[in-house]
């Protein structure tokens, strides 16, 4: 697997009204991590999330019928977490591919998620640091930007109703 030159990274941001507790839980409660991880029209049959360092992440994200000829498509993200400070900060180094060829699609990266708390609510960084992308997984790399603001997206609607409450 090509290790990259230079590694690609990218950063997003967002604030969210509830408390960082309910941020915190929606990041490592695989019920609810399951309900927002992934872009629009995906879905998540598979979570586990092992949330001590040393511990296990395990994502598998599945394209949904409105993903037209990707629809069925599984990518698999298996993860340690590095560093578990509850509730202000996560990391995990992973790999992400596409189900059935993981030898070509395979992309190695680092997640950090950093919560603070900010007039009530919480604000949330996500850094990643992509650091070897497979022979055939450029686009998906390319793609894993778009993807994460997508599901922050939809993180949203997880912590309304605790933002509500």
């Amino acid at each position: 697997m090509p290790v990259l030159k230079k590694q690609k990274t990218f950063t997003l941001e967002r604030t969210y009204g509830a408390a960082p507790a309910a941020v915190w839980r929606a990041w490592t409660e695989p019920d609810l991590l399951a309900r927002w991880w992934g872009p629009e029209k995906t879905l998540v049959p598979e979570c586990r999330v092992d949330c001590r360092v040393g511990g296990e992440i395990a994502i598998v994200m599945e394209a949904g019928p409105g993903m037209g000829k990707y629809a069925g498509t599984r990518w698999p993200m298996v993860g340690t977490f590095t560093e578990v400070d509850e509730p202000r900060r996560l990391v995990w180094s992973a790999e992400s591919w596409t189900d059935g060829t993981r030898e070509d699609t395979l992309i190695e990266h680092v997640n950090t998620v950093t919560m603070t708390e900010q007039d009530g609510g919480t604000h949330v960084r996500l850094d990643v640091v992509i650091s070897s992308i497979g022979p055939k997984a450029r686009m998906a790399a390319f793609g894993m930007k778009w993807g994460y603001k997508s599901q922050l997206g939809r993180l949203e609607d997880v912590l309304a109703p605790a933002a509500a409450g």
